[in-house]
């Protein structure tokens, strides 16, 4: 067992971190703090993780190279995947260490709110699965922007291809800074820049190789593993957290009803958002923003993102396609619900040390970074290992799956139509140099979210969890006009992918605060939308934007 001593107060860390909710302030405090370093038991428990990732790629390279594997098995895995693999994959892509830190910290703040979100995902999985899927399947494609080629034009798949990948970029590349952090604090023992930036690479550098191996069919299987891991870390600091508790559990659920902001229950599942002044148009969570903002996201994610839809299309069939996105969103409950019960029982252990059988040991700097401070002060040897191997697992799970999307992206969408009537090899080889080059690029925005954590007063997973609805309302606006309507064309599709863009910039609260200043609106105009409803809103426009071209006949056919 590691040796801590609890009695001890670390003091109070007084400067704001920018970077709320990253694994980055959590590590930075707990060294600051004087955190102990990871034993012997930990190191071994990071060994056998690592020992498995590289044994698994080996393996990979070794089959990918016997079946001489082609562009499109490379791609889409030859259609061969199967239904539970492709749904565990999905959930990992979803997920990220925001799911990690983020959702125990949403229970720790305030209720199990972000649970229910789940309900519009479940809503959007039926929409995909009867209208997204199919219509990929019967085309025949290997990204859903061949789509809206065949609605629009070429110039409009294109668009939305670069849209796509664009925004991957941030999102991948925060990640890949993100997994960066424990390698860094594992192997220096601190989060320095330098020490950051050598971690990166490396981390990098793995991830590419790893990608290289196996195609989508090594990413799927990976997520398969990583999702063990980090959903076993999770229930590892659930016993160890419930063995501590000492009162009757019929107190602590006492606790936690009355334990929330003002008094309100932390067990709150459907808020209204109605206050004495009216709707909360700020609020993020409620049950209004759930079935409409939230069923969007799913929905963008899910079925315009080439990150997921790219593991639907790795199943036999479009009935196959459609199970898996039911399946992950089905899985997604629970796992949510895992990480929500860990952030209560870090409320109860922080927060009402009386019903515990021992006293805590430092409390949290920060709310939003409860957990991974539990992590470093509180957790036994070998399970604090496990515990950032979750983490890890949690971060970078998607990394892999995003080189090789975009990969795809690049190669189906903009260097197939330009050079046509090349072998497979060929395709093969460059999809590899694609994977290549962007892991280089996404290395670079990771090393530019070094010193944008250190100088920006906004957190970066925030921005980059709220990010991709700069593309994402483009994208909806002009994928709802292809399937669900006979207008638009390449002019007007292309226009809708900027004013999705547009309408999502103009709504958010720095940047309307300055805009309805200079209009000299800033008195009147007092309302401010969250999100999910710049999301909706962003939507809308860039669907009536896309519906002022006029439609062409175009078949519905398998592309030859």
């Amino acid at each position: 067992m590691r040796s801590v001593d609890i009695g001890r107060r670390p003091p109070v860390l007084e400067t704001a971190l920018p970077f709320h909710g990253s694994l980055a302030a959590a590590l930075t405090l707990a060294q600051d703090a004087g955190a102990p370093k990871l034993a012997l038991a930990d190191w071994l428990v990071l060994a056998a993780y690592f020992a498995l990732l590289v044994g698994s790629g080996v393996f990979f390279a070794w089959r990918a190279k016997r079946k001489r594997l082609s562009s499109e098995g490379y791609f889409v895995g030859d259609h061969s995947m199967p239904v539970w693999a492709v749904a565990i994959s999905i959930l990992a892509t979803a997920q990220s260490a925001a799911t990690f830190t983020g959702v125990p910290e949403q229970a720790f703040t305030g209720s199990i709110v972000y649970l229910s979100t789940n309900l519009g995902s479940i809503i959007a999985a039926v929409v995909l699965a009867f209208f997204f899927i199919p219509a990929y399947y019967r085309l025949g494609v290997t990204t859903p922007y061949q789509l809206l080629e065949r609605r629009f034009g070429p110039g409009a798949k294109l668009a939305a291809s670069w849209a796509y990948m664009l925004g991957r970029v941030f999102a991948s590349g925060s990640r890949v800074y993100i997994g960066a952090i424990p390698v860094c604090l594992a192997i220096f023992g601190d989060t320095s820049a330098d020490h950051l930036a050598i971690s990166i690479g490396a981390f990098m550098v793995f991830g590419v190789i790893y990608t290289l191996a196996g195609g989508i069919t090594s990413v799927i299987w990976t997520d398969v593993m990583q999702v063990c891991v980090y959903l076993g870390a999770a229930l590892v600091a659930i016993i160890i957290l419930a063995s501590r508790v000492s009162a009757p559990w019929g107190e602590v659920i006492g606790a936690l009803t009355h334990g929330g902001p003002e008094g309100a229950s932390k067990l709150t599942l459907f808020p209204t958002a109605m206050g004495s002044g009216g709707f909360d148009w700020a609020s993020d969570m409620n049950i209004f923003t759930i079935l409409t903002g939230f069923v969007l996201i799913a929905l963008a994610s899910h079925g315009t993102d080439q990150d997921l839809v790219q593991r639907m299309l790795t199943c036999k069939s479009a009935a196959a396609g459609s199970k898996s996105v039911i399946t992950g969103m089905i899985v997604a409950i629970p796992t949510v619900a895992l990480f929500m019960v860990l952030g209560l029982l870090l409320w109860v252990y922080y927060q009402r040390p009386e019903l515990m059988s021992r006293p805590p040991g430092a409390p949290p700097g920060k709310p939003s970074v409860v957990l991974l401070e539990f992590i470093m002060r509180e957790m036994p040897a070998g399970a604090a290992g496990l515990m950032i191997a979750g983490v890890m697992a949690a971060g970078p799970a998607g990394i892999n799956s995003g080189l090789n999307s975009m990969s795809s992206t690049f190669v189906s969408d903009v260097y197939r139509p330009r050079f046509q009537g090349r072998d497979e090899e060929h395709y093969l080889r460059v999809g590899r140099i694609a994977t290549a080059a962007w892991g280089a690029v996404l290395g670079m925005f990771a090393l530019v979210c070094i010193p944008w954590k250190e100088h920006s007063g906004q957190s970066i997973i925030g921005f980059v969890l709220s990010v991709m609805n700069f593309a994402y309302a483009g994208l909806l606006g002009v994928f709802f006009s292809a399937l669900f309507t006979k207008r638009g064309s390449t002019a007007s599709a292309i226009a809708a992918l900027f004013a999705g863009f547009v309408a999502v910039l103009l709504l958010r609260p720095e940047v309307m605060d300055q805009w309805t200043e200079w209009l000299g609106l800033r008195e009147a105009v007092t309302v401010r939308f969250a999100f999910p409803w710049q999301l909706v809103i962003g939507t809308l426009v860039a669907f009536v934007v896309c519906q002022c071209g006029r439609g062409k006949n175009v078949s519905d056919e398998r592309p030859k």
